[in-house]
């Protein structure tokens, strides 16, 4: 049995850390808060504008016949490139966050290369970037400081080279995987086909459509707003991430600073036994001493 002052040592250290994890639970607590005031703000806009892009999508597929071509709104069964980008965070301390991300990644990047697809991969957030890098996986794009504080230019310089390039040709398909956050207490993985711009569930009546755009002015209005669309869905995703990835901080250290406290306790039953088998040593050597000079 270890000695009295190694148990306390381990104690004081043991409650030093259960301070810690639980000053970390607050901080996250508190940012988590204002991130998903962020995220709240941005939800509206972002499913307002994937509603109006659905719709035009709708209409241009009806009109392809007349001669207006976008690789936007083309779907493509077959690609023969796709642009993985996702999102993870820039720490750790936040359980299995980072790893049900890059698992979908790896299991998506799997099943088309087995296709004999090529995949890039472009990443935001730190983990992302060290785990593949250490895979030996060569990343088309990456920034390691961007998924701990969103910014919507810096969300869209990265994701820009992703657009041109789908336009140009050089890709046929671009895909955004991230950790969402979806309540205080779970994570919701979300991976979602952004180019070309899905026509499912879209359903428009005959009637008239919020949308008055000059048939000359088409192809552009179609291409400026599917470059907002792209913009806003990566900033989106880096807010909802961050969210998401508070909310697991949270969880990992409140788990942490209850083990902490168990911990504790179980050290502070075997301190006490310690203590006691001491004495009672000590008691009995006076006793055997008192005796032996009878």
């Amino acid at each position: 049995m270890a000695n009295l002052k190694e148990i306390k040592l381990k104690i004081g250290s043991v409650k030093n850390t259960q301070k810690t994890t639980k000053a970390m639970k607050l901080v996250s607590s508190a940012k988590l808060t204002r991130t998903r005031q962020l995220s709240d703000q941005a939800k509206s806009y972002a499913e307002k504008i994937n509603q109006v892009l659905s719709e035009i999508a709708h209409r241009v597929g009806k009109v392809q016949d007349d001669g207006m071509h976008n690789r936007a709104f083309i779907q493509n069964e077959n690609p023969k490139t796709v642009d993985i980008v996702f999102v993870t965070a820039d720490k750790g301390l936040c359980g299995g966050f980072n790893m049900a991300t890059i698992k979908a990644v790896m299991h998506m990047m799997n099943e088309y290369r087995a296709k004999g697809v090529t995949v890039r991969l472009r990443v935001a957030g730190r983990k992302g970037v060290d785990y593949f890098t250490f895979q030996g996986e060569t990343l088309s794009q990456k920034v390691s400081d961007l998924s701990s504080t969103p910014d919507y230019n810096r969300a869209s310089d990265f994701i820009q080279e992703v657009v041109t390039d789908f336009q140009n040709g050089v890709t046929d398909k671009v895909v955004l995987i991230y950790n969402g956050f979806l309540n205080m207490l779970t994570q919701e993985l979300k991976i979602k086909e952004i180019l070309p711009i899905s026509l499912e569930n879209v359903e428009l009546k005959d009637e008239s459509s919020m949308l008055n755009i000059e048939p000359d002015d088409d192809e552009e209005v179609l291409n400026e707003l599917t470059e907002k669309y792209i913009q806003f869905n990566m900033y989106f995703s880096l807010l909802d991430s961050l969210a998401a990835e508070h909310s697991a901080r949270m969880q990992a250290m409140e788990a942490a600073t209850k083990n902490a406290k168990e911990k504790v306790d179980s050290l502070t039953v075997e301190y006490n036994k310690a203590r006691q088998a001491a004495i009672t040593t000590e008691l009995i050597e006076i006793i055997s001493g008192v005796e032996a000079l009878k």
